[in-house]
């Protein structure tokens, strides 16, 4: 592979890892199993290692992914910093690279140690604060550094505990762990949805995850939630080992799991790792692996952390589980964006909790290479326990004669000739204005909470499609309350709901607006950076390939993608309808740059400043800057407030990397402004 070829697979990979992460700790709908997301992770891994001069500080390889919603919400959750950073485990597929992981530990470490061995719970991140004996905060993981403020939904959590029984426990503590959704709460939930005619969460872990984002805590409390705790930080209690944490938290009253155990060597570990494979199984709740970590809590300090995961643990996580059953038919669907995808109807099948009736195919390739045929029985198994996948075919359950599928040559949908652009795998369907099945999902897209956050779903876009009210998404700002009253089962007050949803979405800011607009490749992240870096769509639009590969973010597929779109009539028409219509089509002034006086500097930043740190990022990008996670040889400055982390200033020190206060950076970049009052927080430590 040349420099390019790298330069453009990095870029495409950090595209498809950091949307996957959104769909998985935003949306709660994950398209990407477990194993087919840390496969691209390491792919990534090794060509950043390859060609280092292409890796960068917001590097899914380098950054935890977040649970946290961009925008103005309007009763979204308030927000606080983790007063030690959530990280995620390193994971790992294979024993040998769990034996790989004990040797380093014991070429590390001088002294004798231990593991202890817990089950991998397949929930949603939480980290629980006591003051006093008494629940004071509940954080999901957010980035990993601040969190949503989910308290009021974790006091309808029967089993945490409002307060603290027995003694011994700090005055005050975190302590974090998973909310999970049982198999029975989870089948009650999507019976209760499939009456309602509401999508069906994928899975138990999206459930639970989308269940505690709720404003309703009641409905909270109904859903059957409960929690398993896991890691008190250290440095917060005075134990000899992580075990004896534990064992002190539970007599707390704390939910800890029971199923544990203390291993003294990679022997007893791929025991421990063999026997809950099976047993995990009969559990009532879902689990996908096994974590390790060094049992000593002064060894694990002694080993720290990377910028996004400890030394001290490592995830095993099991194989999927599969099941055999014959493919009914196979149907051909058509995406918003053209790209028409195979699935697979089966005989429904249970696995991993759930009954599994489709089946994606991905592409004509894969059919091909799985070498299917009519009525053919299949493996299946739900890779990382979400995406049901066809694995491989039972040849001696063919039927005599059994014929292959014939992929069609024209749209399913419009019946338009289907084409496959140069370098991809899937057949599209190029009648973007007049196939149904596109216009529709561009304008389910336009409309969901990402982008404009307009209250209409697939069911109300199907009907003003098929009443012929709407056939772009500009469109939606020309309907009125008498066209809404002919939806079936609409009434007045459903009607100016939608309508004030479609004014309130007038003040969409423009990153949110590009993304909604549907352009291929394009992202909410790249929008967002598209968008800060020409200000403007009339920029944009007149932009050249060599202009947008400026963009750190762009690669020449996402530009040659941007530049199609705006060389169409139709899309420019569309543009001046969404402009009419009173869209933001430009950068608003609070997200402008105001200047360039820190322009090419990485600033990493690490503690407490007289405002919060989101503000301060903002202060860096806004002057020019760009934020880093972790300080390296590229890293400018190290911009110290008080309390930094001690592994920061330790490295940049190292490094030769100035370190900085608030004073000197707001007079680095000329900010006049000076805050009236210290804000007093927790400090965020490594």
């Amino acid at each position: 592979m040349d420099y390019t070829q790298a330069k453009h697979r990095i870029q495409q990979l950090k595209d498809i890892l950091w949307e996957n992460s959104r769909l998985y700790y935003v949306e709660n709908a994950p398209t990407m199993s477990d194993f087919e997301y840390d496969q691209l992770m390491h792919e990534l891994e090794g060509l950043e290692a390859q060609f280092p001069e292409y890796a960068t500080e917001d590097s899914p390889t380098r950054r935890v992914g977040s649970d946290l919603e961009d925008g103005e919400r309007e009763a979204g959750f308030a927000k606080y910093p983790h007063k030690y950073p959530m990280l995620s485990l390193g994971n790992t597929y294979s024993i040998s690279e769990v034996e790989e992981f004990a040797q380093r530990a014991e070429k590390s470490l001088e002294h004798g140690f231990s593991y202890c061995c817990e089950l991998k719970f397949d929930g949603t991140a939480i980290c629980l604060t006591y003051r006093g004996g008494r629940l004071f905060r509940a954080l999901t993981r957010g980035d990993g550094v601040v969190g949503d403020d989910v308290t009021a939904n974790a006091l309808r959590i029967t089993n945490i505990p409002h307060e603290l029984k027995g003694s011994g426990w700090p005055e005050e503590f975190e302590i974090r762990g998973e909310v999970l959704m049982p198999y029975e709460s989870f089948d009650r939930l999507n019976h209760e949805r499939e009456l309602a005619e509401e999508p069906l969460f994928a899975n138990p872990r999206n459930a639970a995850s989308g269940s505690l984002k709720l404003q309703d805590p009641e409905e909270v409390g109904r859903r059957g939630l409960f929690c398993t705790l896991y890691h008190i930080p250290v440095g917060q209690v005075d134990f000899p080992t992580h075990d004896a944490a534990l064992s002190a938290a539970a007599s707390w009253g704390l939910p800890v799991s029971e199923h544990r155990s203390i291993c003294r060597n990679i022997g007893q570990i791929e025991d421990f790792i063999a026997h809950w494979d099976k047993a995990r199984k009969e559990l009532p709740y879902a689990t996908d692996g096994i974590v390790i970590k060094i049992n000593e809590l002064p060894l694990q300090a002694q080993l720290g952390y990377t910028a996004k995961s400890p030394r001290w643990a490592v995830a095993y996580k099991f194989k999927a589980e599969q099941a055999l059953t014959p493919v009914l038919s196979i149907d051909y669907q058509v995406g918003r964006t053209g790209a028409v995808t195979p699935v697979a109807n089966l005989e429904p099948v249970f696995i991993s909790g759930t009954m599994v009736r489709r089946a994606t195919l991905v592409n004509e390739d894969q059919i091909r290479s799985l070498d299917i045929h009519e009525g053919d029985w299949v493996y299946v198994e739900k890779g990382g326990e979400i995406i049901p996948k066809i694995t491989a075919v039972e040849p001696s359950k063919r039927t005599p004669g059994a014929k292959e599928p014939v992929f069609p040559s024209v749209c399913p949908d419009c019946g338009t000739p289907l084409v496959k652009p140069d370098g991809e795998a899937r057949w599209f369907c190029p009648n973007t204005t007049g196939c149904p099945t596109q216009i529709k999902g561009r304008i389910i897209h336009f409309v969901s909470r990402k982008a404009m956050n307009i209250l209409a779903g697939e069911a109300t876009v199907e009907q003003l499609y098929n009443l012929g009210l709407v056939h772009t998404p500009s469109d939606l700002y020309h309907l009125s309350e008498s066209d809404l009253l002919r939806l079936e089962g609409w009434k007045t007050k459903s009607a100016r709901r939608f309508l004030s949803s479609v004014r309130d979405s007038l003040k969409v800011p423009f990153e949110r607006v590009l993304f909604a607009i549907g352009i291929r490749y394009v992202g909410e992240t790249t929008a967002r950076d598209i968008a800060r870096h020409f200000g403007d769509i009339e920029s944009l639009s007149k932009a050249s390939r060599e202009q947008l590969l400026e963009v750190p973010e762009v690669g020449e597929v996402i530009a040659d993608s941007l530049l199609a779109f705006f060389s169409k009539e139709d899309s420019a028409r569309e543009i001046e309808r969404l402009r009419a219509a009173g869209l933001r089509l430009s950068v608003d002034q609070a997200g402008a740059k105001l200047s360039d006086a820190l322009e090419g500097k990485t600033i990493v930043i690490s503690g407490n400043f007289s405002v919060s740190r989101d503000e301060i990022k903002a202060l860096i990008e806004a002057y020019g800057g760009k934020n880093g996670s972790s300080v390296s040889s590229k890293t400018a400055y190290l911009l110290a407030g008080t309390k930094p982390g001690p592994e920061k200033v330790k490295k940049a020190t190292e490094l030769g990397i100035p370190i900085i206060d608030e004073a000197a950076f707001r007079e680095m970049a000329g900010i006049k402004d000076t805050p009236s009052a210290e804000i007093e927080t927790e400090p965020t430590l490594f």
